[in-house]
């Protein structure tokens, strides 16, 4: 995951911005399955 979305994710996380959260999760999901990577394993 790019360091910019992990900034992102943790101050929504902080502002409990529920918003931005579910915003966040659907880029990241779908910029991984634009990469081909479509498992579905967490790597922090």
């Amino acid at each position: 995951m790019p360091q910019w979305l992990c900034n992102q994710l943790m101050r929504a996380f902080l502002k409990k911005d529920r918003r931005q959260i579910r915003l966040l999760n659907d880029c990241w999901y779908f910029y991984r399955t634009s990469q081909g990577q479509g498992d579905d394993s967490v790597t922090l």
